[in-house]
């Protein structure tokens, strides 16, 4: 469990490091730039909460939350790191923390879908050698505006701490919500496809 829990750590850290550089430069070349998190993950077989829920056994539900509070502590690393920079951007990370909340958490949840089901076919992918959709799969997703619970755990710890002081609530009931609908995408082909591959 020791070594899950590191190794989620640090997928953490490579999905912040993404998410600094997509703050950075907020367009697509961010977005592509981002792919650079995923493809470290799947190089190095980092434990990310999106990489492995469509692949979770029964009865390891508990490990899957696990991993993603190693993912939230890798990102929590990397976004005091953030802080430091000049560039602005924890201004960068309230505007999409606002943009998210503005949809609401059934909304941000239904969304959250679009990105779990990318997330598990360009890993599918991955695991077989081919990284081309991690190139493609990541830049359409964040330009979708589909959450990824990992990557928006990083903007939120960017944003600044007064921020939580009056929204506290509504950021954690939002934020749970993508956490599920990016576990029901990442199922989708389970629940959907699987005659498809017998």
């Amino acid at each position: 469990m020791k070594k899950i829990f590191e190794s989620s750590i640090f997928a953490g850290v490579a999905i912040g490091i993404a998410g600094f550089g997509y703050l950075a430069e907020k367009s697509i070349i961010g977005a592509v730039l981002f792919a650079f998190g995923l493809l470290t993950v799947v190089h190095y077989g980092l434990k990310l909460y999106t990489g492995t829920a469509g692949f979770i056994k029964k009865g390891e539900a508990g490990q899957l939350f696990f991993i993603l509070f190693g993912n939230i502590i890798g990102c929590l690393i990397v976004a005091l790191i953030a802080r430091a920079s000049p560039m602005p951007l924890q201004d960068t990370a309230q505007k999409i923390l606002e943009a998210r909340l503005a949809t609401g958490p059934f909304y941000g949840g239904v969304l959250a879908i679009g990105c779990g089901m990318i997330m598990t076919t360009a890993v599918t992918f991955a695991r077989k050698g081919q990284n081309l959709p991690l190139l493609f799969g990541v830049p359409l997703f964040i330009m979708c505006g589909f959450p990824h619970c990992v990557a928006d755990a990083f903007y939120y710890l960017c944003v600044p701490v007064d921020f939580y002081m009056a929204r506290g609530g509504e950021v954690l009931v939002f934020y749970l919500s993508i956490v599920a609908g990016n576990f029901i995408g990442c199922n989708l082909y389970r629940i959907i496809c699987y005659h498809f591959q017998e």
